[in-house]
């Protein structure tokens, strides 16, 4: 069975993490499956964005507590390697060259949560619980963390972390955590509405690197930042897409993605 399943509707490809038995819990082989398919779907031009989801009625409940058990009995090696595999798949997501979409179809939690953090928007259903529960069971939310310290702030990430505790996604959207929480009716309907806007109303080139803009900032220096962001201003002035764009808008024509994903 594919851990991993990959539609591909052009412009958009959706990922769907498929062991709605197991609440989609990220064991190691779903982390390797899954960070393959976003490698597989980044090599392809016609796809400008992607979307995450889970099988079920549940996003995903975060690590696989019966791997982990087992993993108790292994090496410190063994166990930093894992670890590693899901903080590879984690930086993967964040210098990813397309845009990704969280459809949060059920519960988001611990790892699970940190995924839909991950990406650059996450849309869930309303009523669905989030959160990261890892104190609660003696583990640490350690991977994450630094997503949710991005995101929400140290105060927000010390009530969420700290207390382990599960928010609705009504709350989480007041926080920050989350962008939008919406009936289940009409959860696909928005999701796909934003992916359109993303993939007709913006530039590829321009998004891979905001995109890796976005991860980079965070842990500079205000004169670090600077420096690095006049660097990307000046290469995202001699990309293709920025003189078609500067000549498309000069010429009041439409520019060529979204020409080409009309």
């Amino acid at each position: 069975m594919e851990l991993v399943q990959t539609h591909i509707e052009q412009p958009i490809a959706t990922l769907t993490l498929n062991r709605p038995d197991k609440r989609n819990a990220l064991s190691g082989a779903l982390v390797t499956e899954l960070s393959q398919a976003l490698a597989a779907v980044a090599e392809r031009d016609e796809v400008r964005v992607v979307v995450l989801t889970g099988a079920g009625k549940v996003f995903s409940a975060g690590a696989d507590l019966a791997e982990l058990s087992r993993l108790q009995e292994a090496t410190a090696e063994e166990n930093l390697a894992d670890s590693e595999r899901l903080a590879a798949l984690f930086r993967q997501i964040a210098y990813y060259p397309k845009p990704l979409i969280a459809k949060v179809n059920g519960h988001a939690i611990a790892g699970g949560c940190g995924l839909a953090v991950a990406c650059d928007f996450a849309i869930a259903t309303a009523g669905s619980k989030l959160g990261f529960t890892e104190v609660r069971i003696g583990f640490v939310p350690a991977i994450v963390a630094a997503f949710v310290l991005c995101r929400v702030g140290e105060t927000v990430a010390r009530d969420l972390l700290l207390r382990g505790r599960l928010i609705e996604a009504e709350e989480a959207v007041r926080l920050g955590l989350i962008h939008q929480a919406v009936p289940a009716d009409v959860l696909d309907a928005t999701v796909q509405a934003l992916a359109h806007e993303l993939a007709t109303e913006t530039s590829p080139s321009a998004v891979a690197l905001t995109r890796r803009l976005l991860a980079d900032l965070p842990g500079l220096s205000l004169d670090a930042a600077l420096a690095y962001a006049t660097r990307v201003n000046a290469l995202a002035r001699g990309t293709a897409d920025c003189k078609a764009g500067i000549r498309a808008f000069l010429e009041k024509k439409d520019p060529p993605w979204r020409q080409s994903s009309g």
